[in-house]
């Protein structure tokens, strides 16, 4: 039986190729996409590994992770952002959890973030369902390329940093995959860091924010998308409700709702 392959699917917004993988820690073979003002395809050598770098003149997250995956040639896929800094040995950690675990075609992975941005923490193994798999980021995820292939599943061009709406390709990419029928696990396992810096999509608790996640909840849970926005907003009223009160901002939800289902 061959060895897996491992191969990072990085997104990425005016970066210098080459400064950014050294940055990044990148040890294992890599597809970088490069959102900037022109067109340019390298291929850089680091410690034996291949990464084909593409600069494409467009912007949107989605298209990002969708271009790297119409790319992708190696047996398991890891989705990286360009603030992601790496462990030494992350490939080994990464294959050896698929190997100990070959029901799983998709594996959340910890990466460690500053407490403000922390939205998960994985402390043992199990199953992700359609009911709790909303919270886990995009650079968590790693998957096994060919089911991904053979289930059709892609990323939503409407959500995410330089999409229509602000955030939530990561949430409906997951939900994709568990309805493909896709055994999708979480693993206490760490494989690096975010390194701090200000989001490229969050400017605040305001009125666009409660209306896309309207949108994005419409997409997400249907029929049940209206009691899900008030438990949502009951259960963060603390942080998120302190200059929208919890009314409006259910309201503003609504809104959103109507517009998803047009």
């Amino acid at each position: 039986m061959n060895a897996m392959g491992l191969q990072l699917l990085i997104s990425a917004v005016d970066q210098d190729p080459a400064r950014l993988v050294e940055k990044m820690n990148v040890r294992s073979d890599a597809i970088l996409i490069n959102q900037c003002d022109h067109f340019a395809y390298e291929e850089i050598r680091r410690d034996g590994c291949l990464i084909r770098a593409y600069s494409l003149k467009e912007r949107g997250v989605g298209l990002s992770r969708n271009n790297a995956l119409l790319r992708a040639d190696q047996d398991i896929c890891l989705f990286a952002d360009e603030d992601i800094i790496y462990d030494e040995t992350y490939p080994e950690k990464v294959l050896g959890e698929f190997a100990r675990h070959p029901e799983a075609d998709m594996l959340l992975f910890n990466v460690e973030v500053c407490e403000a941005r922390r939205t998960y923490h994985t402390d043992a193994y199990g199953r992700v369902g359609r009911w709790n798999c909303g919270r886990y980021p995009a650079y968590s995820f790693a998957l096994r390329r060919e089911v991904m292939h053979k289930k059709h599943v892609s990323f939503s061009l409407l959500f995410g940093g330089g999409a229509r709406y602000s955030n939530g390709e990561d949430s409906l990419f997951i939900r994709d995959c568990i309805r493909s029928g896709m055994k999708v696990y979480k693993t206490p396992v760490t494989i690096g860091r975010e390194e701090e810096r200000k989001s490229t999509w969050f400017s605040g608790y305001h009125e666009k924010f409660f209306f896309d996640r309207g949108v994005l909840y419409a997409f997400l849970y249907g029929r049940l998308a209206r009691p899900m926005a008030l438990q949502f907003l009951w259960r963060h009223r603390g942080v998120m409700c302190r200059e929208i009160p919890v009314k409006k901002a259910y309201a503003l939800m609504c809104d959103g709702l109507r517009e998803a289902r047009g």
